[in-house]
């Protein structure tokens, strides 16, 4: 069996320019094309410009799928991070424009292995170690299959997906890749960080895709919804506790040292041993200063965060209120408290009670409250509340003091980066992170 397609979204804008390298039929017609092109959104159609082609999509195919790619002009990577940019792209396979909200959207089709290698690449640098990279792969393979899988099934069964539940009191919201339905997944970290060839080609990354090519994380027989965050800040969480509210038992609370680190309670559940295990820095995997590590995981545009293990944020008074408020878009009024609700097996927030003059509402899941707490998102919600300059009940400044980078699910980027290098197998690796699970190869 052969690698089936993936079908990536990858850029959503009114007016999409590109070029296309190489010969490529419009499917559909007998017309080929190449070179400079522009496509527009006008009058309910797609125009393709200095033609008079137009339609609801236009779906360009390369005559030789070796030797041919495309490219895509003023693509936003990192969307509402704090290292969002535009830059110019290239991909393998074909290209697609679609309808979607009355704006041009352009999806990449191609084999789930060559999306792979752009993957590993896109989202860690590729001078990271071969059994790092092997075991992204996997991990990166299983989940995109697990989740298409998903996807035909709610499609198949007409199934509405609800990811968020409000009432007087809570605002509790989840994102997923259901939020996708004309391609498999989006090319954004919202999914899986995917930037077509413009990093693909170092020699290990297609070296670690192809000696694991169709190898998969299977659990009971199940391929695995297997998750992977930059830093898990010391202890991996539980899947439901940032989606939908499904057990997976290979995502626990994975302790990423290879000891219980001595003098902390690590039931984070409980406030009492979050405070400790979040005001220090307990040893683990993933508590690294080591720059020819951090440089294997971290783009350049990561490179700006080194202090992602423990971090600090501050804000005034007024400028948290303000940022709240158009985060939100509730008016608390002045902010007098947040409060721990519930806490996740990694000390993260999935609840989050947020006290203000004006109301009060308690806020989740854990990328809600990262959104809400930052003009991109906080490094994390694993993070305590301290309140000075306090006059007259409201605080003059609130401190977060977080741990970890990402949801924390799963594989631990910067944790397996030390485990590779510290000469760890890509099995080993795999089973420290997901547990009870075995090694199948599918295709």
């Amino acid at each position: 069996m052969s690698s089936p397609n993936i079908h990536v979204g990858i850029m959503s804008a009114d007016k999409i320019d590109f070029k296309l390298h190489g010969e490529y039929q419009l499917v559909g017609t007998k017309h080929t094309f190449s070179g400079d092109g522009s496509v527009r959104f006008e009058n309910g159609n797609l125009q393709l410009a200095d033609s008079k082609i137009s339609g609801d999509k236009l779906y360009f195919m390369p005559l030789d799928k070796e030797n041919s790619e495309f490219e895509l002009k003023d693509v936003t990577i990192g969307v509402n991070f704090h290292w969002e940019q535009k830059e110019d792209q290239k991909f393998q396979g074909a290209l697609k424009f679609i309808i979607e909200e009355g704006q041009i959207t352009a999806v990449n089709i191609l084999s789930i292995e060559d999306y792979l290698i752009s993957v590993i690449s896109s989202e860690m640098s590729a001078k990271s170690s071969l059994d790092l990279l092997k075991a992204h792969a996997i991990i990166s393979r299983s989940w995109l299959i697990a989740q298409t899988e998903k996807q035909d099934k709610l499609t198949d069964a007409g199934e509405s997906y609800e990811s968020s539940f409000e009432t007087d009191d809570e605002y509790i919201k989840w994102y997923d890749r259901e939020d996708h339905t004309n391609f498999h997944v989006c090319a954004d970290d919202h999914c899986q960080r995917y930037q077509g060839t413009t990093r693909s080609h170092n020699p290990n990354v297609v070296k670690a895709v192809n000696e694991t090519a169709g190898v998969v994380l299977a659990y009971k027989g199940v391929i695995c919804d297997a998750r992977f965050s930059k830093c898990c800040g010391g202890i991996a969480e539980l899947f439901e506790n940032c989606w939908e509210p499904v057990n997976h038992p290979y995502l626990t609370a994975v302790i990423d040292n290879p000891t219980a680190p001595k003098g902390f309670e690590t039931d984070l559940t409980v406030e009492e041993n979050a405070v400790p295990w979040l005001k220090n820095a307990p040893e683990a995997f993933c508590n690294t200063d080591d720059e020819e590590v951090l440089k294997q995981v971290l783009n350049e545009y990561d490179w700006t965060a080194k202090d992602f293990y423990r971090w600090t944020v501050e804000y005034k008074q007024d400028e948290l209120s303000a940022l709240i408020l158009k985060r939100s878009g509730h008016d608390f009024g002045k902010i007098l408290d947040m409060i721990p609700v519930e806490r996740g097996v990694s000390g993260r927030l999935i609840k989050l009670k947020i006290v203000g003059s004006k109301k009060t509402l308690t806020v989740g899941k854990e990328l809600e409250i990262r959104r809400w707490l930052s003009e991109s998102h906080l490094y994390s919600s694993a993070f305590l509340v301290e309140k000075e300059d306090i006059v007259d009940g409201v605080p003059g400044q609130i401190i977060l003091q977080g741990a970890g980078w990402g949801h924390g699910v799963g594989l631990c980027q910067i944790g397996a980066a030390v485990m590779g290098h510290k000469g760890y197998k890509y099995d080993e690796i795999l089973n420290h992170y997901f547990k009870n699970i075995d090694l199948e190869k599918r295709y």
